[in-house]
């Protein structure tokens, strides 16, 4: 009976740990390029995803597989996630951090920078893709794109966006967090909802 009832707590506590969300930090403009590196990641429900802005003027908008380089809207209505333009001072020691968290992975979300030309030259992410929707096909679409301009405001992005004072659910304002890493981790399922997504928006410290 004893024996059972360990067997019986180690895995509950084993499911507990299965269950910890993950933070997925995401770096902006890397080293001044024109990435999100890492450029996708595999994220399960509850996990949450950290862009942190480290230079030039960037946005994380979503879009769609079909049109990877133009932001899209849910089917309310709403746009869809788009944390704003967050530009960066060359000589900054101070960057802005923007989080969503992933609420369905069910399916991909897709994502780009909206500045003008830079979708187009594969500024792209992509969480949980798939083996039949790939991020180098999404990539490679992304780079097809003949017209390149901004699109859509450059605003939070209604329910799910984040800015300076962002309006989501969740949302946070700037506190002092970590320096910027890309050391975050990847697991779970794959696929996530488009637009189930709460933002919170934080500023990143470089001592």
């Amino acid at each position: 009976m004893r024996f059972t009832s360990i067997i019986a707590a180690l895995s509950v506590f084993g499911a507990a740990l299965a269950q910890t969300p993950v933070n997925h930090v995401v770096l902006v403009g890397a080293n001044g390029t024109l990435t999100y590196s890492p450029a996708q990641i595999q994220a399960s429900v509850g996990d949450t995803v950290s862009f942190q802005f480290v230079s030039k003027n960037h946005t994380v908008t979503q879009s769609t597989f079909a049109a990877p380089c133009s932001n899209t809207t849910n089917p309310d209505g709403t746009p869809g996630v788009d944390s704003g333009f967050q530009f960066v001072e060359a000589n900054a020691t101070a960057f802005q951090q923007w989080t969503i968290t992933v609420n369905n992975a069910s399916t991909p979300m897709w994502f780009y920078c909206r500045q003008t030309g830079h979708c187009g030259m594969g500024m792209v992410f992509a969480i949980n893709p798939t083996a039949a929707k790939t991020f180098e096909a999404f990539q490679t679409a992304a780079e097809a794109t003949v017209s390149n301009t901004t699109s859509g405001s450059s605003s939070a992005g209604g329910a799910y966006g984040g800015s300076t004072t962002p309006t989501s659910a969740g949302g946070s304002g700037s506190t002092p967090v970590a320096s910027p890493t890309n050391s975050g981790t990847s697991s779970g399922a794959v696929g996530v909802k488009a637009g189930s997504a709460a933002a919170s928006h934080s500023l990143v410290l470089v001592w």
